[in-house]
């Protein structure tokens, strides 16, 4: 198996996975999305509120204010499976006092670990109004994205099987095929007589130059063992590490259901 990393930012990655099969790429893309862990707030004391917003709505922002996860961060929390992962205030304590008139946005969280904070300082909370108040008290905590979304170190993790086009030569060149790609990717080229394929990663594999061809000219598939890998994070967690830790979960899998073979079954 071959990875060769296409392009990687702060929030997201790209790579092509050569000689692999569908359910490994789609273990490690469940794996990604659901078990790898993630900081997000819990529990949500409401002091006071009077402001328009449901008390019920105001916490699920809170819980879905994307905080920085990386391994420093999650170093030494409580995971779900510890048993006083419960302790309501075992995890990371944020405080939010502010009087209106103004906007609260997500910058006014204090948190008490300087490394622990939202990721982004401009997400809104609440807008209050002159002479409203509001103090909240909340606990964040490490969870997975099997339990709720807010948990989810992913915004997108998907693949798509490596494009292939080819073209039939016993036949006469379709130029006009060419102009039903929707995403521009093949371009006529009457002066070398073919058609030219600009990025073929790009190509979602719609077909609709297939369908526009009236000769069968052109022909849209895939590598069955290759494939485009992308994923994209909310900021919480750089990407490269959400793949790491899936990988690692994913082995750690591997060898428990190795040993629980190995051992005829037994516990």
């Amino acid at each position: 198996m071959e990875i060769e990393v296409k392009s990687q930012s702060d929030n997201e990655m790209v790579f092509i996975v050569r000689d692999a099969e569908v359910p490994f790429i789609n273990a490690i893309r469940r794996t990604a999305m659901v078990s790898v862990p993630k900081i997000a707030i819990e529990d949500v004391n409401i002091i006071r509120n009077d402001s328009a917003m449901f008390n019920e709505v105001l916490a699920h922002r809170l819980g879905l204010t994307p905080l920085v996860s990386d391994l420093d961060a999650l170093e030494g929390m409580s995971l779900p499976e510890d048993d006083d992962w419960d302790v309501y205030d075992n995890g990371i304590m944020f405080s939010l006092n502010e009087v209106g008139p103004k906007v609260v946005y997500s910058k006014d969280l204090i948190s008490s670990d300087s490394k622990i904070k939202p990721v982004y300082d401009t997400i809104p909370l609440v807008k209050l109004k002159e002479g409203e108040e509001i103090n909240i008290e909340a606990v964040a905590k490490v969870g997975y994205g099997k339990e709720h979304a807010k948990w989810m170190p992913t915004t997108v993790c998907a693949y798509k099987q490596y494009p292939e086009i080819t073209f039939n030569e016993d036949v006469e060149i379709d130029y006009d095929c060419a102009q039903a790609c929707p995403r521009g990717i093949l371009k006529s080229d009457r002066r070398s007589k073919k058609i030219k394929i600009l990025d073929i990663e790009d190509c979602a594999m719609c077909k609709s130059c297939v369908r526009a061809s009236d000769n069968g000219y052109i022909q849209v598939g895939f590598r069955p063992n290759d494939f485009i890998f992308r994923i994209e994070t909310d900021g919480a967690m750089p990407p490269k590490e959400v793949l790491l830790k899936a990988c690692d979960v994913l082995g750690e899998k591997a060898d428990k259901f190795i040993r629980f073979s190995e051992e005829g079954g037994s516990k």
